[in-house]
């Protein structure tokens, strides 16, 4: 029996039908499943710029495939202009709010089914979240990607434009320069246009089953992308029909296929955070050791932007996320039988995609010639982060070093001396009181790591934080760092000066202080006053979990 009937056949039948008369329902439509249209259409962000036109064309594929559709809002942030301010310690928390948001919207009215049409980085783990928590068929529409920016022959991405401040004050390009990389870098709609967050995270939903085949890498402003939002609505009303739900799909096979898929694609360092949160949401086994056991075995085998050549789009030309998957399966790599949205499985789905990419292309390479012969997002533990912390090591020569710490309790503070040239060849940059409780919301660190690049010091220092990166970030970075300084974690015991090792192939973060003396300075140490007590950040301050649970605000008892 459909969720919807206690609403459209129950006791307060009379009122119940009569304000649903009142938006559109006929005689005819109350026996019909009610879908739940999450549109996160906000002119906020170019990534969400061109979402009202996929909800409206899935609306009425919804309408003719025998569904009643209906829309509702919710939010989004943009990090690429939020980054570098306060305003970037509200991404994170807007994963949650837009989990809270449609699972209140669609439970509230007793909706037999999601379609969730996002864009930005976190509309899709929260819309991931949603569907773990209600487990009603659902579906999820992506955007799709920005086209390149171009200056000369240069392909451009949002992350050009942060790389040119460092390259600006570095004294490598002149302001005529970095004024047109800014102007060229984003030319419409869509989300960034590399292998960044949102990106990852629509791959990581397709190799789940929970998007159409092919969906993941179309570009926002091709006329596929609002073709497919159509036959991701018609689909959706068959897995209504069928009784196909989110947790039938999100298995801890599915997790390891989303896994694999990001550490081929080399994927953002938030996916790792993302699917400890849903997968726990799930009621799924996972941790972020897992993480690391999968990516001794798979490859890093496309050629992408941030540390890349490529993007998204280019992907999309050489077989997008299907082909990836294809050579992954074929070697052993992926989980077959994993069952999708539309009722195939993966097998299934993958038999009707090429076993070799198309001739003439190096976007997507063979697993006989990697990139990397390992994935690119590395665990790291140590007495600097016992619970485990995410390196992305991806266009990195040599992932060693050790060196003294240069300690910095804000973003602001750590940026200001990377742009003042106090930075130094073999520093270890230490950003702390960044983390979920301690910023609180984990603040991604693009604009930091970006002036390193430009300033030309990408292999030459390391970056810890208890904050987040950006999936545009590269080079030699540690975030997630857990405990984190808010809660008393190592990393609030670091004083400058102190010797850091950093080592991605022994996957070791230490403080080389004796234990002794950091007992001493942990006695000594003082818990901050919260930044802030009232109001949405300080609610998430007082309810967040580690970053190694994956920064949940539901844990329970």
């Amino acid at each position: 029996m459909l969720r919807s009937a206690a609403i459209t056949q129950g006791i307060q039948r009379s009122p119940n039908r009569a304000m649903l008369r009142a938006v559109g329902f006929g005689d005819d439509d109350f026996n019909k499943p009610i879908i739940g249209i999450a549109n996160s259409y906000s002119t906020i962000t170019p990534c969400n710029i061109g979402l009202n036109d996929l909800a409206r064309r899935a609306e009425q594929a919804a309408l003719l495939a025998g569904a009643m559709p209906q829309m509702f809002g919710t939010i989004t942030v943009s990090d690429g202009i939020s980054m570098g301010t306060e305003g970037m310690k509200y991404s994170l928390v807007s994963r949650e709010v837009i989990a809270d948001s449609i699972e209140t919207a669609c439970n509230a009215q007793s909706m037999d089914g999601l379609l969730a049409v996002g864009g930005c980085d976190k509309n899709m783990p929260g819309a991931m979240l949603a569907m773990a928590r209600m487990n009603i068929p659902s579906m999820f529409v992506y955007g799709g990607t920005i086209k390149p920016g171009k200056l000369g022959a240069c392909d451009l991405t949002v992350v050009s434009a942060f790389e040119a401040v460092g390259q600006y004050s570095g004294g490598r390009i002149d302001e005529a320069q970095l004024t047109a990389i800014e102007k060229n870098a984003c030319p419409g709609a869509g989300s960034c246009g590399g292998m960044f967050t949102a990106n990852t995270m629509s791959a990581a939903f397709e190799a789940m089953g929970l998007s159409l085949p092919f969906s993941s890498t179309m570009a926002a402003e091709d006329p596929e992308k609002a073709d497919s939002a159509a036959r991701s609505a018609e689909v959706l009303v068959e897995a209504i029909a069928k009784a196909i739900r989110p947790r039938d799909l999100m298995t801890r096979e599915a997790f390891e296929n989303a896994i694999s898929v990001i550490m081929a694609v080399g994927g953002s360092t938030n996916s790792v955070l993302h699917l400890l949160a849903v997968a726990r949401t799930a009621g799924v086994p996972l941790t972020i050791d897992d993480f690391e056991v999968i990516r001794q075995r798979v490859p890093v085998i496309c050629d992408l932007k941030p540390s890349g050549r490529y993007v998204t789009v280019d992907l999309h030309r050489a077989g997008g996320i299907p082909q990836v998957m294809r050579l992954l399966l074929d070697a052993g790599l992926l989980h077959g039988d994993c069952r999708t949205v539309e009722g195939r499985s993966l097998r299934e789905v993958l038999a009707e995609v090429p076993a070799e990419p198309p001739a003439g292309q190096d976007v997507i390479r063979p697993l006989s010639n990697p990139l990397y012969a390992k994935g690119h997002l590395a665990i790291l533990k140590g007495n600097l982060a016992s619970e485990g912390s995410v390196a992305k090591i991806s266009g990195v020569k040599t992932p060693v070093l050790t060196g003294p710490a240069r300690v910095f309790e804000s973003e602001e503070e750590a940026l200001a001396a990377i742009l003042a040239k106090q930075i130094r060849e073999g520093d270890v940059v230490v950003i702390r009181y960044e983390g979920p409780v301690g910023g609180p919301g984990m603040r991604e660190m693009l604009a930091p790591t970006a002036a390193i690049i430009g300033e030309g010091l990408g292999d030459k220092v390391a970056l810890i934080t208890d904050g987040r990166f950006s999936g545009g970030t590269y080079g030699m970075v540690v975030g997630h760092v857990a405990p984190e300084a808010a809660v008393g974690g190592t990393i609030g015991l670091v004083q400058e000066g102190d010797s850091i090792s950093v080592d991605a192939q022994q996957l070791v973060i230490q403080l080389n202080v004796d234990d002794a003396e950091l007992e001493r300075r942990r006695a000594a140490w003082v818990k901050p006053e919260p930044r802030y007590r009232t109001g949405v950040l300080g609610k998430y301050a007082r309810l967040v979990s580690s970053s190694s649970l994956g920064a949940v605000t539901d844990l329970g008892l």
